[in-house]
């Protein structure tokens, strides 16, 4: 495992957050421009990095599918479940209980980690990664935006089961279980969009930063106590949870695929959060610190789950 790899990739996406952020301090961003270019990301150039995963040269074993996406539905059940009670006992005001159940839950999985996951095993775990992460597609834009907008997150359940990122995400597992052969034209024009979604998160969160007083920046207790939970207890207990389940008879997990699992959710908090908070029109403060917090201290903590798990 090259450590150097992973630092360099954490060292790169935190850099875009400070551009991000200078570019907030000296007027080049606007809360119109990081607004708009949020509804871009989710209605448009999320899905595309979506769909354009599953466009590469090789396919993922088609036997691994059920198997990928049964570890991801019993991750996210642990995390969902965990994340809606904690902040309770973390003592966190009631009108901040959601944001923290979403900065628990829910960490940079699509545009963090990948690119680590890839650095640590190869190019075509990138695959793995990308099954495994369909759990957490449809629950962040279904509970995840519950968790932070409430009603305003619409009460029609069935609606926000065909919103863009999920109609993405219905689209690649098809792409995946079908083994269709996607056009290049189309497959490298839908990449050329999916690209924009990293580097235009990352600016949106740094832009969000930039507006918090520099000594509020690194939040309060709440924020403090959430970041190792995020980073360190959550992933550890849920690879804990599937080293039991590996002990039931007839359960037979891929130890490949635990560790790509836990590693994806070590992530920091997922800069949708600060997404749909712009969306919501929710006030995106603690969000920003939980994001800019967890992105920081994650330059060490990714090193250390992957040197625990593997």
């Amino acid at each position: 495992m090259d450590f150097n790899v992973i630092l360099m990739t954490m060292g790169t996406l935190f850099l875009v957050v400070i551009a991000g952020y200078i570019s907030g301090k000296t007027h080049l961003m606007s809360q119109p421009l990081s607004k708009g270019l949020s509804g871009l990301i989710v209605n448009l150039t999320c899905p595309a990095l979506i769909m354009a995963s599953t466009m590469g040269d090789v396919m993922p074993d088609r036997q691994l599918i059920l198997p990928l996406l049964l570890i991801g539905t019993i991750t996210y059940v642990i995390l969902l479940t965990v994340a809606a009670y904690l902040p309770r006992v973390m003592g966190v005001k009631t009108s901040e209980q959601g944001l923290f159940s979403f900065m628990l839950a829910f960490g940079n999985v699509g545009f963090i980690g990948y690119p680590v996951v890839a650095s640590i095993f190869g190019p075509e775990a990138v695959f793995y990664a990308s099954v495994l992460n369909v759990p957490n597609t449809i629950t962040v834009f279904i509970w995840g935006a519950q968790f932070i907008a409430g009603k305003e997150a619409g009460g029609n359940i069935w609606k926000r089961l065909y919103t863009p990122g999920l109609i993405g995400t219905y689209l690649s597992i098809l792409i995946v279980a079908f083994q269709w052969s996607t056009p290049p034209l189309l497959a490298k024009s839908l990449t050329l969009i999916g690209n924009i979604t990293v580097p235009g998160s990352l600016l949106i969160i740094g832009y969000s930063i930039s507006q918090i007083p520099a000594k509020h920046m690194a939040g309060g207790r709440q924020v403090m106590m959430m970041a190792p939970l995020r980073l360190l207890v959550l992933p550890l207990l849920v690879w804990g949870v599937f080293q039991l389940l590996n002990q039931v008879p007839f359960v037979d997990f891929d130890p490949t695929s635990i560790a790509i699992n836990t590693l994806i959710i070590a992530m920091p908090v997922a800069s949708f959060g600060t997404i749909f908070c712009l969306k919501f029109g929710v006030d995106e403060t603690v969000m920003a610190q939980g994001t800019f917090l967890t992105t920081l201290l994650a330059l060490l903590s990714i090193p250390v789950v992957a040197w625990i798990i593997l």
